[in-house]
C-alpha cells in the first residue's frame, strides 16, 4: 500500500512539472529585478545577523550620512548655478557699457618729413616785404628791414567771400609751409604797413593741413571757405617777432579723421633803429615744426567680443554640468530611499 502511494504522488508531480514546462506563465523583466533584488535583500540580513559584522542601526546612521552629503552637494551645486547666472549678467552688462563708452587712444607716430602746410594769411593793407626759408633755427641779421626783399616761398593770392556772412569779400595770402622737421625747416616772413588808423596793428592767419591740396582743388575759394570754417584763426602783432611752433594732431572718431593744428608761440620785441615816422609798423613771423612726431587720437572699444565669447561659453557649460550632476544626484537619493524602504519592508517581513 505504501509503495503504491508513493508511486502515484509520483506521478502526479511529473505530471505537474512537464505541464508547466510545456506552459510558462509570462513574467514582466521588472519583477524579475524586483525578485532577485528582494532575494538578495531578503538573505543580506540573515548573512548579516549570521556574521554579526553590522547591524540595523549601522546600516541606517550610514544611509542617513549618505543623504547628508547629498543634500549638502546639491545646495553646493545651485550656489554654484546661482554664481555662474550672475557672472553671465555682469560679463553682458560691462560689455554693453564698455560699447557705450569707448576709451580715448592716444599714439605718436615719427616722420622725417611733413606734408607741407599752408599758412592762410590776412594782411589786409599790410605788404609782404620777405619771405625766406632757413634751417637750424638759424635766422641770419635783417639787412635793410622795412625795404623790400627776397621771396623765396610759394605763395598764391586768392580771394573769396566770408562763410559766416556771404557778403564781406576776404583777400588771403596762401604761403606753403616748412616740411622738413628734421633740419629744423623754418619759414620767416616779413610785413610792413605804412599806416594805420587803428588803435592796435595785427595780422590773421589760420594753418590748414595741405597746400598740395589747396594747389590741386578746383575751386580754391570753396576749398577757403571750408578751411576757415574747419580750422581757428590766430594772430600776430607788429613790432613784435612771433615764432609759432606746430603741432599736428589727427583725431579718428566714427570713420572720419579730422586734423588739427596746435602751436606753441613765443613774442619777441623788434628793436626798431629806422628813421620812420609814427605810423609805421613791421611785422615778423616765424612758422617751425615743433617735432616729428604727429599724434593721432582715436576711439578704441576695450571688450573683446570672443573674450565675452569664450567667457559665457564656460559658464553655460558649468551650469549645464551642475544642472546635470543635480539631477543625478536628486535621482540617486530618490533609488536609495526605495531602496531603504524595501529593504525594511523585507526586513520586516522576514522577523514576521
Amino acid at each position: 500500500m505504501l509503495r503504491q502511494e508513493i508511486a502515484a504522488s509520483y506521478q502526479e508531480l511529473s505530471e505537474e512539472v512537464e505541464h508547466g514546462a510545456e506552459h510558462p506563465e509570462p513574467v514582466e523583466e521588472g519583477e524579475v529585478d524586483d525578485d532577485q533584488e528582494d532575494t538578495s535583500s531578503a538573505i543580506l540580513p540573515v548573512l548579516d545577523s549570521e556574521s554579526g559584522t553590522s547591524s540595523p542601526s549601522v546600516r541606517f546612521s550610514k544611509t542617513c550620512l549618505k543623504n547628508v552629503f547629498s543634500v549638502i552637494l546639491l545646495f553646493i551645486y545651485l550656489l554654484l548655478m546661482a554664481v555662474a547666472v550672475f557672472l553671465v549678467y555682469q560679463t553682458i552688462t560691462d560689455f554693453r557699457e564698455k560699447l557705450k563708452h569707448p576709451v580715448m587712444s592716444v599714439s605718436y607716430k615719427e616722420v622725417p618729413l611733413y606734408d607741407a602746410p599752408g599758412i592762410a594769411l590776412y594782411p589786409g593793407k599790410a605788404q609782404l616785404l620777405s619771405c625766406k626759408h632757413h634751417y637750424y633755427d638759424h635766422i641770419p641779421p635783417l639787412i635793410n628791414p622795412g625795404q623790400p626783399g627776397e621771396i623765396e616761398c610759394t605763395t598764391q593770392r586768392i580771394n573769396y567771400t566770408d562763410p559766416f556772412t556771404n557778403q564781406t569779400m576776404k583777400h588771403a595770402l596762401i604761403v606753403q609751409g616748412p616740411r622738413d622737421v628734421k633740419k629744423r625747416e623754418l619759414v620767416f616772413l616779413q610785413f610792413h604797413l605804412n599806416e594805420t588808423d587803428q588803435d592796435f596793428s595785427a595780422i590773421n592767419y589760420l594753418l590748414f593741413s595741405s597746400f598740395q591740396e589747396f594747389l590741386n582743388s578746383p575751386d580754391k575759394g570753396e576749398f577757403m571757405k571750408d578751411c576757415e570754417s574747419s580750422y581757428s584763426s590766430w594772430k600776430f602783432s607788429g613790432g613784435f617777432r612771433t615764432w609759432v611752433k606746430m603741432s599736428l594732431v589727427k583725431t579718428k572718431e566714427d570713420g572720419s579723421e579730422t586734423v588739427e593744428f596746435k602751436q606753441e608761440t613765443s613774442v619777441v620785441n623788434y628793436i626798431d633803429q629806422r628813421h620812420k615816422p609814427a605810423s609805421d609798423q613791421l611785422f615778423f613771423v616765424v612758422f617751425e615744426w615743433k617735432d616729428p612726431f604727429i599724434q593721432k587720437v582715436q576711439d578704441i572699444v576695450t571688450a573683446n567680443p570672443w573674450n565675452m565669447i569664450a567667457l559665457l561659453c564656460g559658464i553655460f557649460l558649468a551650469l549645464f554640468k551642475a544642472a546635470d550632476f543635480a539631477k543625478l544626484s536628486v535621482k540617486w537619493m530618490i533609488k536609495i530611499r526605495k531602496r531603504h524602504l524595501k529593504r525594511r519592508s523585507q526586513a520586516m517581513n522576514h522577523i514576521s
